[in-house]
């Protein structure tokens, strides 16, 4: 028996609450902002980046959560399973898995006495993002929409392969080195896809890597070389073309993590494919110099990006 869901206030007349809520036999912990305003209003979930995301994604989701807030748009963020207040292990999870509790976060909005059911959507960083397209894509009720902000369009094995040669490019490894170091990611790949040992990858590695790199391995463990193998090959196009709702796909034009143009590609042909839904309209939002998170050099948002995406969700709620 699951144990029921929470609501706490952190501060009179704040709108802010501490909440909880189940998934199976993973509890997950959040913080519920509630717009002071009269009648039912829209909301959105938001689903952190890859790793130990906690409900803040370090530090971008406070001000974007602010400005929603501010627009009348309910805002849920929540800490990723085995992050922060919350049960459970992320390494051991599957996109499956996070899909499922970002599902939960859903469910549980949408039973709020503030919240319009029919005007929840979902908002989704990075590899965020890939979940919040698979909790759409399988929801029993449709999500109202969909946000994906530096969202790849391939699978992880190929957009890491992009980060990491932008990465050694940044630290001006040298280009022969720099090749090495992709042939080696190629065959740590091959080896995930039959399966390998952590062993056997380590061997690899120790045998194939250049002189003075050890950070590319020195943090992968035998747990997190499971994690790896089980989604290197996840392909959201599936989950793309399955939409049944609008999405907003947001990217930084000086993203160095995420091949944008390809990806923008690959939207853009699942949006054209005949089994989308009629209801799955694409907007694609790139904005010049900003980064993976769509902030600037100058370490702020891009200009437009926030009230575009207030905007562009209350036209659709």
């Amino acid at each position: 028996m699951t144990a029921p869901t929470t609501l706490r206030p952190m501060g009179a007349g704040t709108g802010i609450h501490e909440v909880t809520f189940p998934n199976r036999d993973v509890r997950l912990a959040g913080t519920l902002s509630l717009p002071d305003q009269p009648g039912r209003r829209p909301g959105i979930v938001m689903i952190g980046g890859s790793g130990p995301a906690n409900r803040h994604n370090d530090v971008l989701f406070p001000p974007i959560r602010q400005h929603l807030h501010e627009a009348g748009i309910a805002v849920l963020s929540y800490d990723k399973r085995g992050v922060g207040a919350s049960s459970g292990d992320w390494i051991e999870s599957t996109i499956d898995d996070l899909a499922a509790d970002a599902d939960a976060a859903v469910r549980f909005l949408r039973a709020q006495p503030a919240i319009e059911g029919q005007a929840v959507g979902i908002f989704g960083h990075s590899e965020g993002g890939w979940v919040g397209l698979r909790a759409a894509a399988a929801l029993a009720t449709d999500a109202a929409f969909v946000v994906t902000t530096g969202c790849p369009g391939m699978s992880p094995a190929v957009q890491d392969r992009y980060a990491l040669t932008n990465l050694l490019r940044s630290t001006k490894v040298p280009e022969a080195d720099i090749d090495r170091v992709m042939a080696l990611h190629d065959r740590l790949v091959t080896a995930g896809r039959r399966d390998a040992s952590f062993a056997e990858a380590t061997r690899i590695v120790r045998t194939e890597l250049p002189a003075g790199l050890p950070a590319y391995w020195h943090d992968v463990d035998e747990r997190l070389w499971e994690f790896m193998k089980r989604k290197q090959d996840h392909d959201p196009v599936p989950d793309l073309v399955r939409l049944r709702c609008p999405l907003l796909a947001a990217f930084g034009g000086a993203d160095r993590i995420v091949p944008v143009a390809e990806s923008v590609r690959l939207f853009g042909g699942a949006a054209c494919h005949p089994d989308r839904d009629p209801r799955a309209t694409l907007t694609v939002q790139v904005f010049p110099g900003a980064d993976h998170r769509l902030v600037r050099p100058d370490g702020t948002f891009a200009d437009g990006y926030l009230e575009t995406l207030t905007g562009w969700i209350l036209a659709r709620v």
